[in-house]
């Protein structure tokens, strides 16, 4: 019985993994966010960036999990709100983008502090904020059969959601990393060019959610 819990349970573990690395690979605005922002300030600020993500990922991760169809009922019938929401969190975050100026560091370790705990909150509302997220884990877990059921079914979905948190933030762990590989190599001038293109980049997401939000 013990084997028979631990292969299940690995099992939905690995499946885990797989859905949080799948569904943070594809490149969109908080990719671009991961990016930018270990170029600017460092590995760290860039896996906490994402790692915002992650968190928001585990919270839909769970929905999906146990099934919760009322909530991804209220979430989809809230999708014109939460899109507005997202907008205006992107259009804010590349705002900030474009004025910031390359060298920019926190003047004490408080400040630091701030400034992570803010990159990991903005990440994680904006992804909260779009409803495509919700649906794609509510899709995949009821296609694929995961929705935990049965007598096992709190177990089965901390197991999947611990596999899908792991996943989300190993991505970003490895993409905040082989980035900050390279930022040694960039100039403050060559930074400034590129908190520009990420601004223009992340305000082209925004348009793009704007227009999704008129065909609804």
């Amino acid at each position: 019985m013990f084997e028979l819990l631990s292969t299940f349970t690995i099992a939905d573990f690995i499946k885990g993994l797989v859905i949080g690395v799948s569904i943070a690979a594809p490149v969109g605005p908080i990719g671009v966010l991961c990016m930018r922002t270990t170029l600017a300030d460092g590995m760290l600020a860039g896996f906490v960036t994402g790692l915002g993500a992650a968190a928001a990922d585990a919270i839909y991760a769970a929905i999906g999990a146990l099934g919760i169809a009322a909530v991804t009922t209220l979430l989809n019938s809230a999708g014109l709100y939460l899109r507005i929401a997202g907008i205006a969190v992107l259009l804010w975050i590349a705002w900030g983008t474009w004025r910031q100026t390359p060298g920019e560091t926190a003047a004490s370790t408080g400040a630091k502090g701030k400034s992570l705990w803010l990159a990991f909150a903005g990440t994680c509302a904006l992804t909260l904020t779009n409803p495509m997220t919700i649906l794609s884990f509510a899709a995949i877990f009821a296609g694929a059969g995961l929705a935990a059921t049965g007598a096992n079914a709190t177990s089965q979905a901390v197991t999947l959601v611990a596999g899908t948190f792991i996943g989300s933030m190993a991505w970003w762990l490895i993409l905040s990393g082989s980035v900050a590989a390279f930022r040694a190599k960039i100039g403050p001038r060559t930074l400034s060019t590129l908190n520009k293109v990420s601004a223009l980049i992340l305000l082209g997401f925004a348009v793009w959610m704007g227009w999704q939000a008129l065909l609804l």
